[in-house]
């Protein structure tokens, strides 16, 4: 079915990929917004030198914390939270937003010349080679003094992922989980009911042809989108992205392959916009202007939907499709770290906030505020209730499903940007799935063979 692309501008909607946590989708240093497709907010016809990127990173300052990070929706309530700690220490903090690619390029240069900012945040595409080469602030004896932080009462994954030669580099600051965004409305016009936990990914692409027509598509997906997308059906299928020893590809599998599958075959019957409409306009973006009925989202992507007065009257929220039984329903999950800089003139000032970020209260007060789900176990119920206009319950039921972490390297964005970069011949159906699949898994066998 051919549609005539629609470029649209949506000026409430801010969107981070991350992890994404992810996420990454926010996807990290590359663009996945899960992992990380970070949407820029719309500003009200800022001057031009404002819009100018950034040149640097905060830096550390004696006697005053800087903090940096790429997400504009959590920038207040974390600013909140950060003010009673400033109000309880006497010291003064303030928050830094840097957008996501711009983030990493400046975090390196700053690490490259000594200056970075006192505390800041950490993603498992990188995590590893700043811990290895002594960037961040080893936090293992503070941590086993306090009396906030036991590092029991995080997600496991998120607690290794900040590990390294048995010293712990970062506090867990949230996790994440994958569910169904859709569009009540346009459901209600075509007809099909809602998604529910009965939907296998074989109803869900049933359904996006029948939720299809000149006005909007079904379902709509990037090559970018991985924690927000295939990543996790390609586990519920069966498959695998990469070994657990960080060693082999697990592209070429016939069951990651299927996976891969299932969305270039609705891109080609026409269920899904082309690679040249979600290059133009990202999937949530579509989502948010009422062109896709489904989108699979983060749940860091709450505060731009929530924020844009079109998702929060018409849209809402499922836990993913399975393949064969519920068993199988997967959630891709992620989280941050709170870090610090190793050389910042603040490292005692900076581990008292981090411990404090990381204390069972301010973890409380975080989902409250419905700046993230919370890293610290038990939690995360509050942030259900932060928003009336959604039913996230979608996303906490996943917490149930089978939690597979992010996959990671050591050098993670070499072989993510690769993948993303060889899918667009899939989308556009220029190569055959099968054949893009196994040319990923061989240039990513040998990525991780130099690692």
């Amino acid at each position: 079915m051919k549609k005539r692309v629609i470029a649209i501008l949506l000026s409430a909607l801010t969107a981070v990929s991350i992890v994404g946590c992810a996420g990454a989708g926010a996807a990290a240093p590359a663009a996945d917004a899960g992992s990380a497709e970070a949407v820029e907010e719309e500003a009200e016809a800022a001057p031009a030198e404002e819009e100018a990127a950034p040149d640097s990173i905060g830096s550390s300052v004696e006697g005053e914390l800087s903090i940096t990070i790429w997400d504009e929706g959590q920038r207040e309530g974390l600013q909140k939270i950060v003010d009673k700690w400033s109000e309880e220490s006497g010291i003064k903090a303030t928050i830094q937003v840097v957008d996501w690619n711009n983030y990493w390029t400046l975090l390196e240069a700053g690490a490259t010349g000594g200056e970075l900012p006192d505390v800041f945040w950490m993603h498992s595409n990188v995590a590893q080679k700043y811990m290895e080469n002594d960037m961040l602030l080893d936090l293992t004896d503070r941590i086993a003094s306090s009396d906030k932080i036991d590092m029991s009462n995080y997600y496991e994954g998120i607690v290794n992922l900040y590990q390294s030669d048995g010293k712990q580099y970062a506090v867990p600051k949230d996790i994440d989980t994958i569910a169904l965004w859709y569009n009540k409305t346009i459901f209600d016009e075509m007809g099909v009911p809602y998604p529910d936990d009965t939907w296998t990914w074989e109803d869900f692409a049933e359904n996006a042809k029948k939720l299809t027509n000149d006005e909007h598509w079904g379902y709509a997906i990037a090559p970018g989108n991985n924690q927000e997308g295939y990543y996790n059906t390609i586990y519920s299928m069966g498959g695998y992205v990469i070994s657990d020893d960080k060693k082999t590809s697990g592209m070429d599998d016939p069951n990651s392959i299927k996976a891969v599958k299932l969305f270039t075959d609705m891109i080609a019957e026409g269920s899904c916009p082309d690679l040249a409409t979600v290059s133009e306009t990202a999937p949530n973006e579509l989502l948010s202007a009422g062109k896709v009925a489904m989108s699979i989202n983060g749940s860091w992507m709450l505060a731009g939907y929530r924020d844009n007065e079109y998702t929060a009257e018409n849209c809402d929220v499922a836990v993913l499709p399975y393949t064969s039984s519920p068993d199988d329903r997967v959630s891709i999950y992620n989280g941050l770290g709170w870090a610090a800089s190793a050389n910042g003139k603040n490292t005692d000032a900076a581990w008292s906030l981090i411990e404090y970020l990381g204390s069972k209260e301010a973890q409380i007060e975080q989902a409250e505020l419905g700046v993230t789900m919370s890293a610290y176990k038990g939690t995360s119920d509050s942030w259900v209730n932060s928003v009336s206009c959604f039913d996230l319950n979608g996303h906490m039921k996943m917490l149930d499903a089978k939690l597979v972490f992010r996959p990671y390297s050591r050098d993670t964005t070499v072989w993510e940007d690769m993948m993303i970069e060889k899918l667009q011949d899939a989308w556009t159906g220029d190569k055959p799935v099968e054949d893009v699949c196994k040319d990923i898994a061989e240039e990513m066998n040998a990525a991780l063979a130099e690692e």
